[in-house]
Parts: structure tokens; C-alpha cells; sequence
């Protein structure tokens, strides 16, 4: 899949226009808050984790910041967090690596936002590419997303000093 898909993804609830195209990488979330002029903690990074079943994918949607709690995972989804191997995310999420975006994925993909989103007004996934975001607000993200649901499987970042 692709951008295309992905921006086909959100013209169903009206967004495909809010889509911004980078005219450089935005594959971590480093790249990603320099060529959108955000904190990196506004980041929504989309986190690949093999499912329970063979050939499944859990796709947690967490803050740039934020870092997986293992005891969380483990305990929201019943199984040890391994995320995917490069050879297997696109097949597994619907996208490539550096673009894998919460919505347009495949049926085997099951779609989780964790709390971690929360803290912000509006947050930027990757739209399908290593050049490409949307700003959504979480309750937004939601929306287009159509996750399993809401989860807390991060660590709080620790506070600014």
C-alpha cells in the first residue's frame, strides 16, 4: 500500500486534504518533528508487535516519547511484545517501514492508540510514505483509526526538569 491508500483511507471522513507531504524524510520521529516543526513527543508513532495469531499484527499508536512497558503489553494483550522484523512489516501493517500509519491496514492488523496520545491537543501520524503526516486530534485519530480501542502500554515519560 501507499500513500494513495492511505490518503483514499482518510478522503472517507474528510481529511485527505489535510495530508502534508515533507519535502524531507519523516521515517523516525525525530525526522518527522523536524520537517513538521513539532516536539517529538507529538509524534504518533505507530509501533509494529506480532499478534497472538501467525500472520496477525498488533499496531500500537503511541506518542514520539513514549516507550513500551513490557508488563503492560503483556498484560493488555496476553502475550510478550515482539515487534515485527523489517522483512515482515509491510506485509503485516499495509505499509513500508518509516511510513506505517494507523488507518489502511489490513484485516490483519488490529489497531490499538494508547493513553500516551492523550496528553496533546492534536498529534501526526504518517500517512503511508516516509514523507507524509496528518494533524489529528486524539479524539480525531479515533475516528479515521478505527482502532480495537484505547490501551496503556507505555512507560510515562519522565517529567521536564
Amino acid at each position: 500500500m501507499s500513500i494513495e491508500t492511505a490518503r483514499a483511507h482518510l478522503a472517507r471522513f474528510g481529511r485527505d486534504g489535510d495530508v502534508v507531504e515533507t519535502s524531507g524524510s519523516s521515517a523516525t520521529v525525530e525526522l518527522a518533528a523536524a520537517e513538521l516543526g513539532v516536539e517529538p513527543a507529538r509524534i504518533a508513532k505507530t509501533l509494529g508487535f506480532y499478534g497472538a495469531e501467525p500472520g496477525t499484527s498488533i499496531l500500537v499508536v503511541a506518542a514520539g516519547d513514549a516507550r513500551v512497558d513490557n508488563a503492560a503489553f503483556k498484560a493488555a494483550f496476553g502475550i510478550k511484545a515482539r515487534m515485527l522484523k523489517p522483512e515482515d512489516v509491510e506485509a503485516l501493517t499495509g505499509h513500508a517501514i518509516g511510513g506505517v500509519c494507523p488507518f489502511a491496514n489490513p484485516d490483519v492488523a488490529a489497531v490499538h492508540l494508547d493513553a500516551s496520545l492523550r496528553r496533546f491537543t492534536s498529534v501526526f501520524p504518517a500517512v503511508g510514505n516516509a514523507a507524509s503526516a496528518v494533524e489529528l486530534t486524539p479524539d480525531e485519530l479515533e475516528v479515521v483509526a478505527e482502532p480495537v480501542g484505547w490501551v496503556h502500554v507505555t512507560k510515562d515519560p519522565a517529567p521536564a526538569s
